[in-house]
């Protein structure tokens, strides 16, 4: 998982001079291309470390997922520091990833994952789905160090489950989160 970050004005102006020199090696000229964007103040900073989460889910067995459809939640924490509530009362998080056909709101396996038959889901801690591409409730700030808890579980897709289908074998799921203090 990433934060996404806005780039500051700098970072848009040397992408403008890239794309001004590659048109003009190839004989064009450009006057009608132009950038846009605002420069913003987040509200909190996230902890090193937490830009890029890794987290190891337990082995748990087909058989499990046959009887109850899906694992229990395990818990992670985004931790934001040096929040200022003068920026921003409150901040949401949405997770984007490539989603399950079968589980819509849920993650799909990345490429090269031995398992099948399973997604990934994201929930809060009062076991609140958080599909992918929704925006969460939003969290009241306090100013200094927050935290965003919540539990990643397994859950087996209804053909795989129906059919006893799901495969064994290592898997990962890759997912971006964007924060937004509304």
């Amino acid at each position: 998982m990433r934060h996404e970050r806005v780039y500051k004005g700098w970072s848009c102006g040397g992408l403008a001079l890239l794309l001004t020199v590659g048109l003009a090696s190839n004989g064009h000229a450009a006057d009608n291309l132009s950038f846009k964007g605002n420069l913003v103040e987040e509200a909190c900073t996230i902890r090193p470390g937490d830009e890029a989460i890794t987290l190891e889910l337990w082995d748990i067995t087909s058989k499990h997922l046959y009887i109850n459809t899906r694992s229990q939640g395990r818990g992670f924490k985004l931790h934001l520091e040096d929040c200022d509530t003068t920026v921003g009362k409150t901040v949401t998080i949405t997770f984007g990833g490539t989603e399950n056909p079968a589980l819509p709101g849920l993650l799909a396996l990345d490429g090269g994952s031995g398992a099948s038959g399973i997604g990934v889901g994201i929930e809060t801690l009062s076991d609140k789905p958080l599909p992918l591409n929704a925006v969460s409730d939003e969290q009241v700030l306090s100013d200094g160090s927050n935290s965003i808890e919540l539990k990643a579980y397994v859950q087996g897709e209804p053909n795989a489950i129906r059919d006893q289908t799901i495969e064994h074998g290592a898997y990962t799921v890759s997912s971006t989160f964007t924060l937004d203090y509304p």
